[in-house]
């Protein structure tokens, strides 16, 4: 069949692994046969063969890495080469570019023939790569042209290793050598020219390669029984000081099952926060045994997670024994850690905690009977803060005792790393406005001919000429939605504010959900969200039949702007169907977090993490709450987004957690103090030093962050991996530097406070080395409010193209042996100790001619 053509305290308890004498340059794979793929733990691999039977296809990180996954398809034999092609084609239509023929058993040599010279002639495969593995030699003879890489197993014992060698290493083509005897060095492997990869014999583990992933999971197990995740104290105080630092939290609910701790290679750290008693603590205390022998930190948060009156404890070597309720406590000491936010409070325990030997004790009590029990400490197998001396609440409010910061880290022994970052580019700090479409009928109180959507399109989106991201709710403006009389009206407005170049579209639902855990069997019913007529909920007509309608009907014929955003609504909690929804329908994905911080609660506990994963699907957070939350519901006072201000500092220093994300609705429009509020605030953020982007082009940003694979060598050297949209590094030094000479993707350094900033250029794969101090005779970028395109760069002559959504400022650093020249010429241009700082009145887009002598 003819098919058309397709136009990832101990220095005993190593947290990754380095391969002696080999570099990141090294060719290396995995084969990991089993399910929810890591692909912070695959991603820097050049071949990933996987199980297509158990890979989501759907997911971020199978998007990034795609043109290096394999799927492995076993063949017994070939005797239907049609069906054969077919099942490939499917294969492909699901998101499979590459394969694997795994040839199990002897098959006809002249039937394998004529199959891959079919497929090889088949235009639906013509960007498709192979691996080959089998045992004949006439097989392996004929596949030669046809063939990508060879794969072996267990090559060292192979009688007919030689011939093979021969054949296909002669011919320059890789050879993977798939061990799995447990006697087996690497550089056994390395020895023969192989890429080599020691696993499992089940290979549903992540075994080691020539260069292996930086761990940056970690295991996080909480009781889902009592609350949905997001809402969950371990998610929302807990993310933040690991994302901050790197890592990833791989969230599980502990009635789920505890995993085998022979299957967890990707996590760094275990992070056990159960809010509520687990009912079966001998079975936890075994497993956290059992995972820490295999050199995996394992950290108490909290509360011990059960009833500590029995013995259980004393297996990790912390001894309990009863205190006195009505004795008086004292600290006798107390490490710098404590005391983060708020003073180190009494503790409330009815049972005192005697730190395993070799410990560092963070705080200890002592009451007046002489008795002690320390209630955070740093342990030989990771560590504790429980009670007083973790988080305390005052009025309401959650507030860190202990820095959650360095207590993970030092717990965890996570390793400093250059951080993907998705809070900043080229320097600047992120910004965007995002706009649920909430009121766009309200009527204007000082003007009772417009309504507030009249508003937010003359006052704000033309008057502030950076990007806009603006949703609508579709039953609030469509003809068979709950204004069927003010439809006519509402689709020009809508239609009139996406037709401003500055706009762009998305949907906040049909029927803005209030609920989205009330969706049941597909069905939502009228209780929990908006009530058009005769309309029965539909998942699909909520999302994609929204985006399609605004694409087809409220912008522009030929327009090149695509609806393909939905900000979430009501509840913003989104389960596992919604989310995976949107992921088979490639639709981008933001709201819910809430980030609140400011200067009467300036508490870390008010910060939300970047998102919230769900069975491989991830939520993306806005980096800050909207007006509603800041007028109280909309009671008032009404120009209380102003005080958004405060939560855009407090999550820029001392540490830049978030992004500058404007998030409100468009019934700000519709009273005076609400509408001065947004201009008070976006004249602000006019004053500082942003990249203007959509939010279209952030949410794929935190994506990369999720699945960004990082592995590390011996020489200090890093290579990253998967960073399609993330263009960002982080170091937690303020004046650190790079070398630009051996970190070509490399261009710019920026230091902010006690943070540098390294901008990355286009690529997604980088590979640099990080110095103490930046020397002084580098060219390098320094800031710019737009994207790098494109970059030429050799030893006298660098060029750089940029692009940017308002017009162009640009800030290099230029030797004095250094000339710089720019097309066009901006406007203003000013050159002071080596640094240039270029504006352009109008242009967004500008190309940068260095040349050295």
């Amino acid at each position: 069949m003819k098919h058309l053509c397709c136009s990832k305290l101990l220095t005993l308890l190593l947290l990754f692994v380095v391969t002696l004498n080999a570099s990141l340059n090294d060719k290396s794979a995995i084969v990991y046969l089993g399910e929810k793929i890591s692909y912070p733990m695959v991603g820097i691999h050049n071949y990933i063969i996987v199980d297509p039977k158990k890979t989501n296809v759907y997911t971020h990180g199978f998007d990034v890495y795609n043109k290096k996954i394999y799927a492995r398809i076993v063949l017994n034999e070939i005797s239907n080469t049609d069906i054969l092609l077919e099942n490939l084609l499917d294969l492909k239509h699901q998101g499979f570019q590459n394969f694997f023929f795994d040839l199990q058993k002897p098959v006809d040599t002249q039937n394998f023939t004529n199959f891959l010279e079919r497929l090889k002639k088949d235009c639906a495969f013509r960007d498709t790569k192979i691996i080959l593995h089998s045992d004949e030699q006439k097989v392996l003879a004929i596949a030669y042209p046809y063939v990508d890489t060879l794969l072996l197993y267990n090559a060292l014992e192979d009688p007919n290793l030689q011939t093979k060698i021969k054949l296909y290493k002669n011919g320059s083509k890789d050879i993977i050598d798939v061990e799995t005897a447990k006697s087996v060095k690497l550089g056994q492997v390395i020895k023969l020219g192989f890429i080599p990869y020691l696993t499992s014999l089940s290979m549903q583990r992540y075994g080691t390669s020539s260069k292996n992933a930086f761990k940056r999971e970690i295991l996080i197990l909480i009781d889902e029984s009592a609350t949905d995740r997001m809402e969950s104290s371990a998610h929302q105080y807990g993310a933040i000081p690991l994302e901050y630092q790197g890592y990833i939290q791989s969230i599980r609910n502990i009635h789920d099952g505890l995993p085998s701790p022979d299957q967890m290679e990707q996590y760094a750290g275990v992070v056990i926060w159960l809010t509520v008693d687990y009912d079966s603590p001998s079975t936890l205390i075994s497993w956290v045994k059992e995972v820490v022998q295999k050199k995996i930190p394992v950290v108490f948060a909290h509360s011990f997670g059960f009833n500590v009156s029995g013995m259980y404890l004393s297996q990790l070597g912390i001894e309990t024994y009863d205190g006195d309720e009505k004795a008086s406590q004292k600290i006798i000491a107390k490490d710098s850690m404590m005391d983060y936010e708020i003073k180190t409070p009494l503790s409330h325990s009815n049972f005192y905690f005697q730190a395993p030997k070799n410990s560092r004790e963070l705080v200890t009590f002592q009451d007046s009977n002489g008795l002690t029990s320390t209630t955070a400490a740093i342990t030989p197998w990771g560590g504790y803060a429980i009670d007083t001396a973790f988080m305390t609440e005052v009025d309401g409010e959650n507030i860190w005792v202990i820095n959650p910061f360095k207590f993970f880290k030092e717990a965890l022994r996570l390793q400093d790393i250059p951080v993907p970052d998705p809070t900043t580019e080229n320097g600047n700090r992120l910004f965007f406005t995002h706009v649920d479409g909430d009121g766009i009928m309200n009527g204007v109180e000082y003007d009772s001919e417009l309504v507030s959507g009249d508003i937010i399109y003359s006052e704000i989106l033309k008057k502030y000429n950076f990007p806009h991201s603006i949703s609508v709710i579709g039953a609030e403006i469509m003809p068979n939605g709950v204004y069927p009389q003010e439809s006519k009206r509402l689709l020009e407005l809508s239609s009139k504010i996406y037709a401003l170049e500055n706009v762009e579209p998305a949907t906040h639902t049909f029927t803005h959900p209030f609920f989205w855990g009330e969706i049941k069997n597909g069905n939502l019913i009228e209780e929990y969200r908006l009530k058009p007529p005769a309309y029965k909920f539909s998942l699909d007509y909520e999302l994609s039949g929204m985006l399609e309608y605004i694409q087809d009907n409220l912008l522009e014929k030929n327009a090149t702007k695509k609806a393909q955003t939905v900000f979430w609504s009501g509840d913003c909690t989104p389960r596992t169907n919604a989310l995976k929804y949107v992921y088979q329908h490639h639709i981008l994905n933001i709201n819910g977090g809430d980030t609140t911080i400011n200067n009467s609660a300036p508490w870390l506990a008010l910060v939300a993490p970047f998102g919230l994963e769900r069975d491989e699907y991830y939520q993306i957070y806005t980096g800050a709450q909207n007006e509603n939350v800041f007028t109280n519901d909309w009671i008032g006072p009404f120009w209380g987004f102003k005080k958004v201000i405060q939560t855009f500092k407090l999550t820029d220093s001392p540490k830049r957690l978030k992004p500058i994300d404007v998030y409100y609705h468009l019934y700000s429009g519709s009273k005076k103090a609400s509408l001065n509020a947004l201009r008070y605030v976006f004249d602000w953020v006019l004053e500082q030093n942003t990249m203007p982007i959509f939010t279209s082009e952030y949410i794929p940003k935190v994506m990369d962050y999720y699945t960004v694979s990082i592995a590390k060598d011996n020489e200090g050297h890093w290579l990253y991996d998967g960073m399609k949209d993330l263009k960002t590094l982080r170091i937690e030094k303020k004046d650190a530097g790079i070398d630009l000479q051996h970190s070509k993707t490399s261009l710019g350094i920026e230091h902010f406070e006690d943070h540098t900033y390294i901008a990355l250029d286009q690529s997604t794969k980088h590979l640099l080395k990080a110095l103490p101090s930046q020397t002084l005779n580098d060219v390098y970028l320094i800031r710019a409010n737009g994207k790098i395109k494109n970059h030429m760069d050799t030893a006298i002559h660098k060029v750089y193209e940029f692009s940017s959504h308002v017009p162009l400022k640009i800030e290099f650093h230029v030797p004095k042996n250094c000339t710089l020249s720019s097309i066009p010429q901006s406007n203003v241009n000013i050159s002071d100790h080596n640094i240039i700082k270029l504006e352009y009145q109008s242009s967004k887009k500008a190309t940068i001619d260095v040349r050295c002598q």
